[in-house]
């Protein structure tokens, strides 16, 4: 019970952040370090954290049957944040770019992922 609670507030934050993302782009620089400095910019951070996001949170809730294509979408979504981490984390160390704004998406990445994937 308590997992499957986990699981929709990890897919809600993955949807809240899409929405942001598309809605208010340029409100991300603070989260992500991102900072557009064009039109063109700004649109793929609506595309790929806004359209992305929104969808991947989504699909856990479309496909609620069966039930297995529900557990499918959301171990999808966890593969998506660890695949997000593990990248992060390399990038970290390559780029010098240990922060705490990276630390803690870090850390929820890991967190989501897991108990997305479980």
């Amino acid at each position: 019970m308590i997992l499957q609670v986990l699981r929709v507030v990890g897919a809600l934050s993955t949807i809240a952040t899409g929405l942001i993302s598309v809605l208010r782009p340029l409100s991300v620089r603070g989260f992500t370090g991102l900072s557009p400095d064009s039109p063109r910019g700004i649109t793929e951070i609506r595309a790929v954290l806004g359209g992305l996001f929104v969808r991947l949170g989504v699909a856990p809730f479309l496909l609620r049957q069966p039930s297995a294509a529900q557990a499918a979408a959301y171990r999808v979504l966890g593969i998506g944040y660890l695949a997000i981490g593990a990248v992060r984390l390399v990038s970290m160390v390559v780029d010098k770019s240990v922060q705490q704004s990276n630390t803690i998406s870090l850390a929820f990445e890991v967190i989501f992922g897991v108990i997305l994937v479980l």
